[in-house]
Order: structure tokens, then C-alpha cells, then sequence
């Protein structure tokens, strides 16, 4: 397993990409999201990435969270599975080469491949490791890291790191958390109990995303009790997710979701202060964040 080169400091991570896509005016639909930008708006998605790295963020993530089989075949371009990874990965090496700063290190996306938030519809580990394994594959060349984003539960964790580590690549598993019951996963999976089952795997970063900050606080010090050199957590600033919430559902709470009143940039980097506190190394912002908000965190934070 290779070793990161990142400092002995507080890493930055980057902000939001397919809800900065929507605000800057991409079309991103409900079936694929951000990863119609690809197809539609390349360089866009290369300012996200130029914006980010002007804003202090030490690690930017290709915009391969919305490149899944299942999803690609809803607008017909399975096909083209290979190609909107690599071009995710070879949109965030441009950026990296136009600000000029090789320093800054590319983590490859793996998202869940049933819908966000959805433990309840990962399905089985002999289902998902292949496609986690066949997208491990395909960024490893081209990334500084891989991370599984966003994992649900236990086992949907387990099936992405897995795959993840048999690359050879520096591998990160960021969690997502329950909205109402802090400290445990969206399966209701406690925090112990998702370490467990990667615990023999060579991980090198825990972490918690895409949920409330303060669910993140909460989580922090059982996170940083992991023994991986990165530990941190990018929070959303969404209202709490319905249950059985899905993007492209027909559901009259399904769609994009609703974001917070209370959570700018200021609020946003004084909770994410506090994570520090209880010992997260990694900070970085979720859905609803963009480059303001990772200006603000190294603004902050550098104070």
C-alpha cells in the first residue's frame, strides 16, 4: 500500500460538486447527477476543481460519485461506464496542472451504487464487489487515493474498501450518519461495528460524510480512536433526509433535497472547529459547501 504525501498538518478537503454543478447552471438530472456535467460541461467541472484548490483545499475528488452502471443505463450510456471514469479522473489532473500545483492530491470517488443514504437497498456483498472492484480498477491509475464515500452501512463499506485496497492505493472510508440518532450509521450500525468489518483491511483514513456537522461532532471521538493517520469528516447542510428518500423517485419528498438557513460558511467552519477539537485531522465540506465554504475553513482554521 503506497503512502500518501500529504503534511503533518490539518488537511483541507474539497466542497460539493454536483450541487456547485446545479448553482453554476449545469443541467444535472435526477437519474445520474453530477455525472452528466461530464457529458455536458467538462470544464465546469475542471473551475469547481480550480476553485477548490484556490480556496485551500489540499485534496480534490474526481466527479466519478455519479458514474454508476445502474444509473448510466437509465439514460442509456452504460457503455460508457470506463470512459466517464476516466474522464472524471483526467478533468481533475487538468485542474490540478492548471493551478499549477502538483502538491495537491486527486482521492477517486466510489459512491454507493443503490442511492445515497439507502442502507436498506445496498443488497448483497457478492452483488456489489464486482462493481466496487471493476471502478477500484479503473481510477487506481489515475488518483493519489481512493475514497469510498457516502457507505451506508457496515457492508457497503466493507464491499468498496475491500476493492478499494486491493488496488494498492492509500484508501478512505467515510461513513455517512443517521440525521436523529447520533453516533450510529444510516443502517442503525454503530460506529464500532463498521470499523469492525474493515478493521483487518490496510485503511488509512475514517471518516464521517454527508450528514449534519453536529452528527459529525458527535461521531469525532470514536473516529479518532481508529487507528488511521486521517481522520475528519465533510459534512451536508441538508434538512434531515426522508427515510426512504431517493433522487430520482416519484415520492413527494423525493428529488433534491431542501438545505439549511443556518449553516454559511462562518456557521459552518465554527462547528467543523470543534471536530478539530475532539482530534479529526481531515475537514472538508459535503453536499451544499462549495469553494466559499473550504475558503472559510482554511480562513478560520488558520487563525
Amino acid at each position: 500500500m503506497s503512502e500518501l504525501n500529504l503534511p503533518d498538518r490539518l488537511i483541507l478537503l474539497d466542497g460539493s460538486m454536483g450541487r456547485e454543478l446545479r448553482m453554476r447552471g449545469v443541467e444535472i438530472p435526477e437519474t445520474i447527477w453530477s455525472a452528466n456535467a461530464l457529458l455536458v460541461a467538462p470544464e465546469e467541472v475542471i473551475n469547481v476543481h480550480l476553485d477548490n484548490i484556490a480556496s485551500g483545499a489540499d485534496v480534490i475528488t474526481t466527479n466519478s460519485y455519479g458514474v454508476i452502471r445502474n444509473d448510466l443505463a437509465k439514460e442509456g450510456i452504460e457503455h460508457r461506464f470506463r470512459e466517464l471514469n476516466e474522464l472524471a479522473c483526467e478533468l481533475a489532473r487538468e485542474a490540478r496542472r492548471r493551478a499549477g500545483r502538483e502538491d495537491v492530491l486527486i482521492a477517486g470517488a466510489m459512491p454507493p451504487l443503490r442511492g445515497s443514504f439507502r442502507a436498506d437497498l445496498v443488497g448483497e456483498y457478492d452483488e456489489i464487489f464486482p462493481l466496487y472492484q471493476e471502478q477500484a480498477q479503473i481510477l487506481a491509475p489515475h488518483v493519489d487515493l481512493i475514497l469510498c464515500e457516502t457507505m451506508s452501512s457496515a457492508l457497503e463499506g466493507k464491499a468498496a474498501a475491500t476493492a478499494a485496497c486491493a488496488t494498492g492505493r492509500p484508501v478512505w472510508v467515510a461513513w455517512t450518519l443517521h440525521d436523529n440518532k447520533l453516533g450510529v450509521l444510516r443502517s442503525g450500525e454503530s460506529l464500532g461495528e463498521a470499523y469492525a468489518a474493515i478493521a483487518e483491511l490496510p485503511v488509512c483514513g475514517y471518516l464521517a460524510n454527508c450528514c449534519p456537522p453536529e452528527s459529525i461532532e458527535s461521531a469525532m471521538p470514536e473516529l479518532a480512536a481508529m487507528p488511521g493517520r486521517f481522520i475528519g469528516g465533510y459534512a451536508n447542510t441538508f434538512m434531515p433526509i426522508p427515510q426512504e428518500w431517493t433522487l430520482d423517485g416519484s415520492g413527494e419528498s423525493d428529488g433534491p433535497l431542501a438545505v439549511r438557513d443556518d449553516l454559511d460558511p462562518q456557521a459552518y467552519a465554527e462547528l467543523a472547529g470543534r471536530w478539530l477539537s475532539s482530534g479529526a485531522n481531515v475537514i472538508g465540506g459535503c453536499c451544499g459547501t462549495s469553494p466559499e465554504y473550504i475558503a472559510r475553513l482554511k480562513a478560520s482554521l488558520s487563525a
